[in-house]
């Protein structure tokens, strides 16, 4: 078993770490403080061909993979949390339906710029009532002439809202099937689309410079062929690239439960308590030990997930168990670092604070972690011929 990342993968991180470094750690503290998502970063991004890393060279992308992805997530997540989670949901739900499903025109309409970084994605599926209910949503599409006319809210949503947005994929419930089960559609709604109307940022606890709107369409229009895939398989199509995102997920709870030991590590290496550093104390140890032990559990399962992606195999229960486990991990990471800072983990001056606001999140966005949990179960069953 080789667990040395490829050459390719080890190159991409430095690139990322590097960026990171002199374009986000200076100003990570302001952007979550005023709440303001840096779209003049993201763009450098795309000058840096990094911001299709999942998508096929032929749209603009570069098709290095998930493994080099959760590399690079590494780095990125490490420097500041809701950069990372921008260009997380933009790199993967937000493209990655479109490089699925969609047509060579949609392909090259919409992907290309989205690949190369001009404009950032975003999509839509969560709404006021459905969350985890994915099937419960009430957004509907009616087919009206040679279009669809749009109607519904959607919540939550990351990255519409900003000056770069070139528009949402929605999830839309197109009719009923005969036995009176939804159907289901997947569209493109560019901004700027009349009737489409995205609300003021949206107050959260922690990824204060990531751009989170409410959407409502209210009898917007669009042509027919903004419809993505097969009428009646949206649902399906949606679920289909869920998986990937998991994997991204997971990489970004990666890079904050590996931060928060490290800015743990430092810190009780420099702070004296009782005439001796906290290092000294084995309380300390302890928990620096029971973090590094976790995060090197869930570094394993993420790159388990994303070599298998890679590798064309079976991975939706893999991806299912690295954000459940990461995600935990970099809750509990986070908790103990700031347990380890005391009064100084607690004042938002301090670089823990941030990611221990933008923990809980982790075990929220992309399925709950109750439904990773089902997930897994499901497989579990079935494997077992039950």
């Amino acid at each position: 078993m080789d667990l040395d990342l490829p050459a390719e993968a080890i190159e991409l991180q430095k690139l990322c770490r590097d960026f990171a470094e002199k374009e986000i750690e200076p100003h990570a503290e302001s952007w979550s403080e005023q709440e303001r998502f840096p779209s003049d970063v993201f763009l450098k991004m795309g000058e840096l061909d990094l911001t299709g890393l999942l998508i096929p060279q032929e749209y603009g992308g570069t098709d290095a993979g998930y493994v080099s992805y959760v590399a690079a997530m590494e780095a990125i997540g490490a420097a500041d949390q809701s950069f990372a989670a921008a260009w997380n949901a933009h790199s993967t739900i937000a493209s990655l339906p479109l490089a699925a499903f969609g047509t060579e025109e949609q392909k090259h309409k919409w992907l290309t710029p989205l690949a190369k970084g001009t404009h950032i994605g975003a999509f839509g599926l969560t709404e006021p009532t459905a969350g985890s209910d994915a099937a419960g949503i009430r957004t509907t599409a009616r087919q009206d002439g040679d279009g669809w006319v749009v109607n519904g809210t959607k919540m939550f949503i990351t990255n519409a809202g900003t000056v770069i947005s070139l528009g949402v994929t929605i999830l839309a419930v197109t009719g009923t099937n005969d036995d009176g089960t939804k159907r289901f559609g997947t569209f493109y709604v560019p901004t700027g689309t009349p009737g489409y109307t995205v609300s003021q940022p949206l107050k959260k606890i922690g990824w204060h410079a990531m751009d989170t709107r409410e959407l409502v369409f209210d009898n917007c229009r669009i042509p027919a062929e903004n419809l993505i895939g097969e009428e009646g398989n949206g649902l399906r199509q949606f679920l289909d690239v869920l998986d990937g995102g998991r994997i991204s997920v997971a990489a970004l709870a990666l890079s904050l439960a590996q931060q928060a030991l490290e800015l743990a590590a430092q810190h009780a290496g420099q702070r004296e308590q009782f005439g001796k550093r906290l290092s000294a104390f084995q309380a300390v140890q302890h928990k620096l030990a029971d973090m590094a032990t976790e995060v090197e559990a869930a570094r394993s399962l993420v790159y388990r997930a994303a070599w298998l992606a890679d590798n064309g195999r079976p991975f939706g229960q893999a991806a299912a168990m690295a954000k459940l486990y990461a995600s935990e991990v970099a809750n509990r990471a986070a908790s103990a670092s700031v347990q380890i800072h005391g009064g100084y983990g607690y004042i938002r001056e301090s670089k823990i604070s941030r990611f221990y606001a933008d923990a809980k999140i982790l075990e929220i966005g992309e399925g709950t972690n109750e439904i990773q949990r089902n997930v897994i179960a499901r497989q579990v069953i079935r494997s077992a011929g039950t």
